[in-house]
């Protein structure tokens, strides 16, 4: 109990410590890992499975909220895969530079090992980049959607990798993984019985865990792949989201002890610690690597920069190389502090550019080549509005009958904003005029080319914060029309009225009398006036 509380106040101290100064918990969380292990603590009760359960989670959760067509797109694999090779040959031409220099570690380095260790620093990490895009809310995003699908292809070429090296060749057991499918029918269907409460959290620990990590470890591949799997072939429920929410705050206190265990498994010594922080020199590098080839394959300037910042970091899958590597005595046992190091100190630096960055975005945005429309991807491109009075933001089954008011019955000219691709699609079947976009990504509005004959503006998005967001965007524009937005409750009403806007609809009100109405038609009730 004494090492647990030891353990609970420095990580605390520490992590509280950093975001006086701006920074993100998890740089607090890295240094008290080094703190703890320089101070002779030992290892916290069940610290090591807390991480464990902590990147289970995580991997599980990113799965509910990809989508897995974006793992098939061009700019995913086409940047995944080509970034990977040439990032291994620049680390290990790196590494070559330093040996023929004298630098420790590398006195008996042959080609093969500067190769291993390049392929070992060559991933980034899905821990941080997940985490801030969360934290950021920006994990919707098309870059962060794009950043992910990235991370996720090179999590699968780190399993492969790791499962050759081992041997391993498919067993019977791997027929058992068939079941996952018809399983998680069965899952969807408990799923939607549960409630919103506790239940869905103990739901959705279990499915991840079980169906998830422990179905795949007894393959005899790795349970974080398993639950990943599970996440993605869940995604695609409407309940996904809200799971996804319920689960955040289990995962993010786990995740802390993914962020301790780098500083107290490492064994630091100077040349260990000198060669992690000489190889931060890589980071630049990778970054500008990644931004080129996103651009190459279709993101405009401003997606491809923030994406790039984001991947600009070590992975926790180069750990576990680095660490499989010095347990076959393919490279010196010296390297897996040094690849902590490295990857703690990618940690803070890319926490950094990408909380304090933001005029470095903005001057790699400008000064890159500006690109023609046509060569970027249709997601990405310039949105141009047209000549429309009207643009209803959400098209859901509210939006959708505002859109159709507005045009039928207005003979208004009205551009219609959904997310969600198969909804959108639908209603251009119907004839409507609908862009694929998210109005709570503030990329959106970065793309958005407005038109000065637009008139009014209705925010019918479910999700009232969402409708806020655009509020502010839309005010932000300067517009000087109408808007319109939907509210849920009485709270939600008066605080868009404390905006500015008149026209707010209760989404409940004339539903009871609406219900009455249709009920007393049916029964052939007239009304007491005698009209119909």
């Amino acid at each position: 109990m004494d090492t647990a509380v030891i353990y609970l106040a420095i990580t605390f101290a520490l992590g509280f410590g950093v975001t006086l100064v701006r920074l993100p918990p998890l740089v607090g969380f890295l240094a008290a890992g080094f703190v703890l292990k320089a101070l002779g603590v030992g290892t916290a009760p069940y610290l090591h499975l807390l991480s464990d359960l902590g990147v289970t989670m995580l991997m599980f959760t990113i799965g509910l909220k990809l989508d897995v067509r974006m793992l098939l797109r061009k700019v995913a694999w086409g940047t995944s895969l080509p970034h990977m090779v040439f990032s291994t040959l620049i680390g290990a031409g790196f590494l070559g530079l330093l040996a023929v220099v004298g630098a420790p570690m590398l006195d008996r380095a042959d080609p093969a090992t500067l190769l291993l260790l390049g392929f070992a620093l060559s991933f980034s990490s899905t821990v941080f980049a997940a985490k801030v895009l969360e934290e950021r809310s920006d994990d919707g995003s098309l870059y962060g959607r794009t950043a992910l699908a990235i991370l996720v292809l090179q999590d699968i070429v780190a399993v492969a990798f790791l499962a050759a090296r081992e041997g391993w060749q498919p067993g019977p057991r791997i027929l058992a993984l068939a079941l996952l499918w018809p399983i998680t029918l069965l899952l969807r269907r408990i799923w939607h019985s549960v409630g919103r409460d506790e239940l869905q959290v103990l739901f959705g620990i279990g499915v991840a865990l079980v169906p998830g990590a422990w179905l795949f470890d007894w393959a005899g591949l790795t349970g974080d792949l398993g639950a990943l799997v599970v996440g993605l072939l869940l995604a695609s429920s409407k309940r996904a989201a809200s799971l996804s929410t319920a689960l955040f705050s289990i995962k993010e206190v786990l995740l802390v002890g993914f962020f301790l265990t780098i500083g107290v498994d490492s064994t630091l010594t100077l040349p260990s610690v000198l060669m992690g922080i000489g190889l931060l020199a890589l980071l630049p590098v990778q970054a500008f690597l990644y931004i080129v080839l996103q651009r190459l394959f279709g993101l405009r300037n401003r997606t491809a920069v923030l994406s790039g910042f984001i991947l600009g970091t070590f992975s926790e899958f180069g750990l576990i190389v680095t660490a499989f590597a010095a347990d076959r005595g393919l490279v010196q046992a010296d390297w897996l502090p040094a690849l902590s190091v490295a990857v703690a100190g990618s940690f803070i630096l890319a926490a950094v550019a990408n909380r304090r960055g933001t005029r470095l975005i903005e001057w790699l945005t400008d000064v890159l080549p500006s690109r023609a429309a046509a060569r970027i991807i249709p997601e990405d491109r310039p949105v141009t509005l047209g000549d429309v009075r009207a643009i209803v933001l959400g098209m859901g089954r509210i939006g959708a009958s505002a859109y159709d008011h507005l045009a039928h019955e207005y003979g208004l000219s009205v551009v219609g904003v959904e997310n969600n691709l198969d909804r959108a699609a639908d209603l251009r079947r119907r004839g409507m005029n609908v862009i694929v976009a998210d109005a709570t990504d503030a990329e959106f509005w970065q793309r958005l080319h407005p038109s000065h004959t637009v008139a009014i503006v209705v925010l019918a998005m479910p999700e009232h914060g969402s409708n806020l967001f655009a509020l502010h965007k839309v005010e932000a524009s300067e517009f000087d029309g109408t808007i319109a937005a939907v509210a849920h409750n009485d709270d939600d009403v008066r605080e868009i009225r404390a905006l500015g806007v008149e026209a707010v609809f209760h989404l409940y009100d004339g539903a009871g009398d609406s219900l009455a109405d249709r009920a007393a038609v049916q029964a052939g009730v007239r009304p007491v006036d005698g009209t119909e």
